[in-house]
């Protein structure tokens, strides 16, 4: 499809357009450009230093470029002059391999090869915090179990009402808004699509959610473990494997095990067979794991997984059979790249199913009081730890790239050596008098 960005531009109104990538490690990355220069921005691409983002370059590498995916047009539903654009990033004619979007753009190819197509959907958890973030934004949202709480809901009705109207104008299908089991906690839900499309609009969504909050007064957060007592930000992911002509869902089996297929199980088998290895992409920081391996929280749940099992519909579990035209992942939080989710998750299920993976036999325990008593293996207990299982993994390392997976590890343990050289108050209380 050649779509001209600047006569679109025309037709819609739009002044400026917001050439955007995202890094390794989540950030977006955007430069602003006129309507008058984006004819040019659509074929040369938008300039950036690479080094200045969290990507594997050095100072000394020639400006990297970012060329807009015209047909990913987002305009933005809350200031209509501006136009939202995802990109691929090129260095010196050549597209950048470790760049996220590009990854799970390659592990989709790959898949559609072998003759399917990945729908998925995400379930965004986030906090609503004072302009410091030092606070819950709503002082009387303090029940023990928060969690649906229809009075501290309709207090944020205008927040939460303006966000799904967006979602309405944007063809998202939205269909359920409520508050979560924390305090001062929200999850807003749209329809499944195609595996791309559901990573750029989870990419979207963080920006509009930290954006309609700033302009009600607020600080809107996806940090996994932002309050040590309440449950943590999750980022549930929901996938389906259909046929290449978008109309057989191939993990639906009327005689299937809980109504799934072979298939189906062989994709869980892929994910729990690498399953500590992709902590290092869906539990991405040093606070993932307050979450992951959190004490009992104050609503009496944690909501997260912290061992590698399956289950029907019990959520006590990493993987969650809710239907039988889909799986659930319960393990990636808030702070997960959203194409790195993806190709991870995909990546590591399509594996399962070449290689015909048998998942073993479902538990239907209640892992967060019997948990105990189950030999499954655990997930990592920090992020060092999952790194270390990620860069040994030669199966998620061929899966991602190899350059991607040395570039990730790279940059990621700069960031663990970076937070080992930061003292707490915790080692002075601990260690003072030893």
């Amino acid at each position: 499809m050649n779509i001209r960005l600047e006569e679109v531009a025309k037709k819609r109104d739009i002044r400026y357009f917001l050439i955007s990538f995202t890094d390794l490690f989540g950030v977006v990355r955007s430069k602003l450009v006129p309507t008058s220069a984006i004819a040019g921005m659509q074929k040369e691409g938008a300039g950036f230093a690479g080094f200045a983002a969290h990507l594997d370059m050095t100072p000394a590498d020639s400006d990297m470029f970012g060329l807009p995916d015209a047909e990913r047009l987002i305009q933005l539903p809350w200031n209509k002059e501006v136009g939202w654009l995802p990109s691929d990033i090129y260095l010196d004619t050549k597209i950048v391999s470790h760049g996220p979007r590009t990854i799970l753009k390659k592990v989709l190819q790959s898949a559609n090869t072998k003759g399917y197509v990945i729908n998925s959907g995400v379930e965004c958890e986030y906090f609503l915090l004072s302009p410091d973030g030092k606070s819950i934004a709503d002082s009387t949202d303090s029940q023990t179990k928060p969690c649906y709480d229809q009075q501290a809901l309709m207090r944020k009705y205008d927040l939460i009402a303006e966000i799904c109207d967006h979602m309405e104008t944007l063809g998202w299908g939205p269909y359920q808004n409520d508050h979560e089991d924390a305090n001062g906690q929200f999850e807003m839900n749209w329809n499944y699509s195609e595996a791309l499309t559901t990573a750029d609009r989870h990419t979207f969504f963080k920006y509009m959610v930290k954006t309609i909050a700033e302009l009600h007064g607020f600080r809107a957060t996806f940090m996994p473990k932002p309050l040590s007592s309440l449950t943590g930000n999750g980022c549930h992911a929901h996938i389906s494997v259909w046929s290449n002509d978008g109309k057989t869902n191939l993990m639906e089996d009327a005689n299937g095990e809980l109504g799934l297929s072979k298939l189906a199980y062989n994709f869980i088998g892929g994910l729990l067979k690498n399953a500590e290895s992709l902590t290092a992409i869906t539990n991405p920081v040093v606070n993932s794991y307050k979450r992951i391996n959190a004490p009992r929280t104050s609503s009496g749940a944690t909501w997260s997984p912290n061992t590698v099992t399956y289950s029907g519909n019990n959520r006590t579990h990493m993987i969650r059979i809710p239907d039988s035209d889909r799986i659930e992942v319960r393990l990636a939080d808030g702070a997960v790249n959203p194409y790195l989710l993806q190709a991870a998750l995909i990546g590591s299920g399509m594996w399962g199913i070449e290689n015909k993976i048998d998942p073993g036999k479902r538990l239907d325990v209640d892992m967060y009081k019997d948990g105990d008593k189950i030999d499954a293996p655990r997930l990592p207990l920090n992020l060092l730890d999952a790194l270390r299982s990620f860069e040994k993994n030669k199966n998620l390392r061929k899966i991602l790239g190899i350059e991607f997976a040395d570039s990730y590890f790279k940059l990621k343990m700069e960031e663990w050596n970076s937070f080992m050289q930061y003292f707490t108050e915790w080692e002075h209380t601990n260690a003072l008098d030893v």
